[in-house]
């Protein structure tokens, strides 16, 4: 019986030392926590970068897991019970709102999309479901934040990237603006992750009322503001009573 193979054994060990770390991790970083030659490190990573299960920073040169990956894991998420008891609300929710609708929830310091409703009209669009969104700069982010189902300190440790000018980096900012967030029972991103674009979410409560998750609206700016750059009320509406059908369906209190 032939025995393992030793590069396929060893790609397994850098994605491996990726997925554990809040943080993106450097040719030398992998290569000596594994024991490996630069060269033979490089090589597998520019493999697994070439089939899309790693990503490199084009800035730094650093690596990360890569989308390819999480979409491989649809099979787990299709029965994951957040996402399933979602499904109907989310696509109602589309096609009341006319806008995309994301499901979001914790994971590795940054929002994993477990599910993605297109915008109800003809318009190209992508399917987000499996990527990783930024906590400090995405509504669904902010949501899980405010509420404590993810915390400021892995946000942090992975790194509060400026995407844009409207982006909140400062530890003592973002603070204030969560505590909005439980104030008003929602969060939005207005041009924070890309200009242009906005979104809000609200939180998804399980059993005893805990946050296990958030539901988001989100398009360019100007379908999803209004003209003094404030959300929309109806949006609001719509989005909070499907926050609470699901929340209703997977258990929490009226």
């Amino acid at each position: 019986m032939a025995g393992p193979v030793q590069s396929i054994e060893r790609a397994a060990a850098i994605l491996r030392l990726l997925a554990g770390g809040p943080r993106r991790l450097g040719l030398g970083e992998v290569a000596a926590s594994l024991g490996l030659a630069k060269g033979t490190a490089h090589g597998i990573l520019r493999t697994l970068q070439h089939v899309d299960f790693v990503e490199q920073d084009a800035s730094t040169g650093k690596y990360q897991l890569g989308a390819a990956l999480l979409h491989l894991g649809t099979s787990y998420l299709d029965i994951n019970e957040l996402r399933s008891r979602s499904i109907n609300w989310a696509d109602a929710l589309a096609a009341r709102s006319g806008e995309a609708v994301r499901l979001g929830t914790p994971f590795e310091g940054q929002v994993l999309v477990i599910h993605h409703v297109f915008r109800p009209d003809d318009t190209l669009q992508t399917l987000d479901v499996g990527s990783l969104l930024p906590l400090h700069a995405s509504s669904l982010g902010k949501v899980l934040l405010a509420y404590g189902t993810a915390s400021l300190e892995s946000a942090s440790e992975a790194g509060l990237e400026a995407y844009t000018r409207h982006t909140l980096v400062v530890p003592e900012k973002i603070t204030r603006a969560l505590a909005q967030v439980r104030e008003v029972g929602w969060a939005a991103e207005i041009q924070e992750m890309s200009m242009g674009e906005a979104a809000i979410a609200s939180p998804i409560r399980g059993h005893g009322g805990l946050v296990v998750g958030a539901v988001g609206l989100s398009g360019p700016v100007e379908r999803i503001c209004d003209s003094h750059g404030r959300p929309r009320p109806n949006l609001i509406t719509l989005l909070r009573e499907a926050a609470r059908a699901i929340s209703r369906d997977l258990g929490a209190a009226r």
